[in-house]
């Protein structure tokens, strides 16, 4: 196999991996249906690795840049922030201002503040507070793979559930 074709074969499954990828998150982190289709649109309006690699990308930009409206040849991406927790027991009747100030009152387990709201939060599954990724020592990576997480308090409390 040349490098040429290699190198296309590479990135087509790149392509895959990384869309699987992003919808995976956007599953997990609760993308509604208007979410979804955003994501959607940001990732078709960028040009796939498959596209880069193969020169296609540079084809389709000449062509689409009389069209074009913008100035900077740099796409703009907006960065999905990961929400503030929510506790379980919400009825849902009231969302928006009641459910912003729910998140407000809502405390890290190991520092006991609230701040970086915008932050990744990680709920333990056995006392059901709420931590500050950062204050716990995790990652939204690898919370991915942590199927029941349990805070260092319970971890070293054994406490049972």
């Amino acid at each position: 196999m040349n490098e040429k074709d290699w190198l296309a074969l590479v990135a087509v499954h790149s392509d895959s991996w990384l869309l699987s990828v992003a919808f995976y998150f956007g599953a997990r982190f609760g993308f509604d249906k208007e979410n979804r289709r955003r994501l959607f649109n940001m990732i078709n309006n960028l040009p796939t690795i498959y596209e880069v690699v193969t020169g296609i990308a540079k084809k389709q930009s000449k062509e689409k840049t009389p069209n074009s409206s913008s100035k900077s040849s740099k796409p703009s991406m907006k960065v999905a922030k990961v929400p503030a927790p929510k506790d379980e027991e919400e009825s849902g009747e009231d969302e928006g201002d009641e459910e912003e100030e729910e998140h407000d009152n809502t405390l890290c387990g190991t520092c006991g503040t609230n701040d970086g709201k915008d932050e990744f939060w990680i709920c333990c599954d056995n006392c059901e507070k709420w931590y500050h990724g950062k204050c716990v020592k995790i990652t939204p990576a690898r919370a991915e793979h942590i199927k029941h997480y349990r805070c260092p308090e319970c971890t070293n409390g054994g406490s049972n559930s």
